[in-house]
């Protein structure tokens, strides 16, 4: 590629919703910031408004409040993947694994904990500044749940290393993670009490609404292409453009729609459905909880409590899939809706009858080395993509750090991001798609019913 042609960088795509999310679908319909018209000039520029983008606009507006930035949102806040998250802003690895503590994976354990822990606390300073409720906003911890032997000795040895490591947590036999869950299919679970628990459509709306000038926030505003300008940038949109120096990348896989990262991001998506409310005096039990599977890639469940009288509702997400076309069909969200139903009936026999009233999938990017896709990717273009799963704590972190980057500030979430490899090379087609579902397919299978 020519040193001229690296200088235009044409959207090949744009997002596309996937089904309808059941945490924006259950509120009130949100009135959408302006769509940018005309020109602009910008300190930053930040391309996407989810997790990644608007922590990296507040976390730039606290290093340096007279800067200008310029958050240029595809859709509406909290209806692309943002708003499908499932909700958990974790503070420990997310995986439980029964490998032994070397002084490496001990090293890996504690740089995983600094990432997601300056997300919680990203997210703890928005959340008090604002006075967002529990319904938004909840510390409240997070359980591991199995229901077969193998996920209780992943429970058991995750808690072993918790204790060499010093961390709270909590083991409970079937009795008390049935007193939680009120079901009677779970035969252990570990809690720990470090995970913050948010409905991701209301808190990615109010991260965006809490953004003060000279911040702006364009809604309806997808940038189309972003070419050189003298010494920085013009990034086109439909109905205008941003002139800035810099640009901070927090699109995620749709980095690749600009022509970055090719051939090293494995875009997938994971698929969720919400049940319709149901008479809590049906489900015993905690009226809200959030769970997350003992083994990989099985199946995250949560309880919603209202409060309101409305009654009470269950998600269950569960299915992953390789598109890379970054879009799945509706056809493939009904597939993974009757997988769904299953984990649904076997888990809560009491509740046959209540249907799912909302279906819909979110999409990631992930990197076959699980690094994030980041750093200056361009002179002036930084990047804080490749959240690798874990959207609401990984992408929050890398927008910190993006931003820190972007303004030359140092701290220890910076040198850590510093020190992190490349995104590796993914074997070349058609033996990255054949890989890729065999490994998800064989993921699964290992869930079992997990």
């Amino acid at each position: 590629m020519t040193q001229a042609a690296r200088n235009v960088f044409v959207a090949s795509r744009l997002p596309k919703r996937a089904g309808v999310s059941g945490w924006v679908a259950t509120l009130a319909p949100r009135t959408p910031q302006s769509t940018l018209n005309g020109s602009v000039i910008a300190d930053v520029a930040i391309i996407g408004g989810g997790f990644a983008g608007l922590s990296a606009a507040r976390r730039i507006s606290r290093l340096d409040p007279t800067a200008r930035v310029a958050v240029l949102e595809a859709g509406i806040v909290g209806e692309g993947p943002a708003g499908a998250n499932s909700g958990f802003i974790i503070d420990l690895p997310h995986e439980v694994s029964s490998d032994g503590f070397s002084g490496e994976s001990a090293a890996r354990f504690r740089q995983s904990v600094l990432i997601q822990r300056s997300a919680i606390a990203l997210a703890t300073e928005m959340a008090t500044e604002n006075g967002w409720g529990k319904n938004v906003f909840d510390p409240c911890g997070r359980y591991s749940v199995a229901i077969s032997a193998e996920g209780d000795k992943h429970l058991e040895d995750y808690a072993q290393q918790l204790s060499k490591m010093g961390e709270d947590h909590r083991l409970l036999r079937t009795r008390e993670i049935g007193a939680v869950t009120g079901s009677p299919v779970y035969t252990s679970g570990l809690f720990t009490p470090g995970t913050v628990i948010v409905q991701p459509a209301a808190y990615i709306r109010g991260v965006a609404d809490c953004l003060k000038k000279p911040v702006t926030l364009y809604e309806r505003t997808p940038a189309l292409s972003f070419e050189r300008l003298g010494t920085g940038w013009l990034v086109k949109t439909p109905q205008g453009s941003v002139q800035a120096p810099k640009i901070i990348m927090a699109n995620n896989g749709h980095a690749e729609s600009f022509g970055f990262f090719r051939g090293r991001l494995l875009h997938v998506f994971t698929y969720a459905s919400l049940t319709e409310a149901f008479d809590p005096s049906r489900l015993s039990g905690e009226r809200k909880w959030a769970a997350t599977p003992a083994l990989p890639m099985g199946t995250t469940v949560r309880r919603i409590s209202t409060g309101t009288g409305t009654g009470d509702r269950i998600l269950v997400r569960s299915r992953y899939s390789y598109n890379p076309s970054i879009a799945v069909s509706d056809a493939a969200i009904q597939r993974a809706g009757r997988l769904h139903d299953g984990k649904f009936s076997k888990r809560f026999p009491t509740l046959s009858g209540v249907g799912m009233q909302y279906r819909w999938a979110g999409a990631m990017a992930l990197t076959r080395n699980h690094v994030p896709a980041f750093g200056e990717i361009e002179r002036g273009v930084f990047a804080a993509c490749g959240c690798n799963g874990l959207g609401a704590s990984n992408s929050t972190a890398s927008g910190i750090a993006a931003a820190e980057l972007t303004l030359g500030h140092d701290s220890e979430l910076g040198r850590v991001y510093a020190r992190l490899a490349a995104p590796a090379a993914l074997p070349p087609q058609p033996f990255t798609t054949i890989g890729a579902k065999i490994h998800l397919a064989y993921r699964e299978w290992s869930a079992g019913s997990e």
